[in-house]
């Protein structure tokens, strides 16, 4: 098992005087070769986190105020041919690239190429900006190059429809902890490749241009947003849910078959609510609220239909559970 981002730099772990020569370094290694204009060198901080994902590099970034530039001597020297996505997690940045100027804020998408000249400039007064880039070659995403081009450096929203998806992919990645398999790496960039082609192709109405795999893909995944979102209705079901997505209940079971890895729509549901309803048994912040009342906060209006779920699904009742968490927290487990 491992987590989804190494830590490759941490400013931190450095003497103030190697911490800027060490960022050049690290960042023409992980990323791609930039020159930097850093007025305050002493009070430089910065992090780095990367993983590979089957192609589609994702880096979370931490970093004081400065200035990059990607010149055309450097572009001369190496061009991998690589299109880069930018999420903003904090702070302000510029990115200017072919006459075009991106300012960005916290839940910008921005998307450059590292084959044009571009600048980015970072404001970052009371501490560190924050981001998230992933690198994609463009012989990866199967769109026109000449249209792609014509988006790079624009201000794109990372708050609703398909660009809110790509933005809380990102944030989970850069976030999550959680162990994985590094069979689950070549899955997960299958899927950040998927949903960058569809935003891309939103973005420049070529959904047409957009392989059927991928659109179904991209169905798939807002009909998870979808469930995640209305889990505590109780009218959830997988008849409301093809409804709500305009295809009949055939194409949903047929899409949740060839992307769920077999699993039900149903089960997926029942999965979730469960999960959420465990969450909610082990925060402490809860305790006082009933078991029942939990249950149907995420759609099990019967007591005895939870029970009997949560029991197959975890080995264990929901009182019994929350009492073995209480137990554990409170350090009176018997050994």
């Amino acid at each position: 098992m491992m987590s989804v981002l190494e830590n490759l730099f941490d400013s931190q772990d450095l003497p103030v005087s190697d911490r800027v020569e060490a960022w050049h370094d690290i960042t023409a290694s992980a990323l791609i070769p930039n020159e930097f204009s850093i007025d305050r060198a002493a009070e430089f901080r910065a992090s780095l986190h990367a993983v590979d994902l089957g192609g589609a590099q994702v880096t979370a970034l931490t970093y004081a105020s400065m200035t990059s530039r990607r010149t055309p001597q450097l572009i001369r020297q190496s061009d991998p041919e690589i299109y880069a996505v930018g999420l903003i997690l904090r702070g302000e940045q510029v990115i200017l690239q072919d006459r075009s100027e991106a300012p960005l804020g916290v839940g910008d998408l921005v998307v450059y190429s590292t084959s044009h000249p571009y600048q980015a400039v970072v404001e970052a007064p009371q501490g560190t900006a924050a981001s998230v880039v992933v690198q994609i070659p463009r012989a990866m995403v199967p769109l026109s190059s000449n249209r792609v081009d014509r988006m790079l450096a624009a201000r794109m929203s990372g708050r609703e429809g398909v660009g809110g998806l790509l933005a809380g992919f990102l944030t989970h990645l850069a976030t999550d902890t959680s162990p994985y398999r590094p069979a689950d790496g070549q899955r997960l960039g299958g899927v950040l490749i998927d949903l960058i082609t569809a935003w891309l192709a939103h973005h420049i109405d070529a959904s047409d241009q957009t392989p059927a795999e991928t659109r179904q893909h991209m169905q798939f995944l807002e009909i998870q947003d979808f469930i995640r979102r209305h889990l505590g209705d109780v009218e959830l079901s997988p008849a409301t849910v093809a409804a709500a997505h305009h295809i009949s209940l055939r194409t949903l079971h047929r899409l949740f078959g060839s992307h769920a890895h077999g699993a039900t729509i149903a089960f997926y549901i029942r999965r979730q609510r469960l999960t959420r309803a465990r969450r909610d048994l082990a925060d402490p912040r809860l305790s006082a609220r009933p078991v029942h009342a939990i249950a149907a906060r995420w759609g099990f209006l019967r007591p005895a239909d939870f029970t009997r779920a949560f029991r197959t699904q975890y080995g264990i009742t929901p009182s019994d559970y929350r009492y073995q968490i209480d137990d554990f927290e409170t350090g009176t487990q018997n050994y």
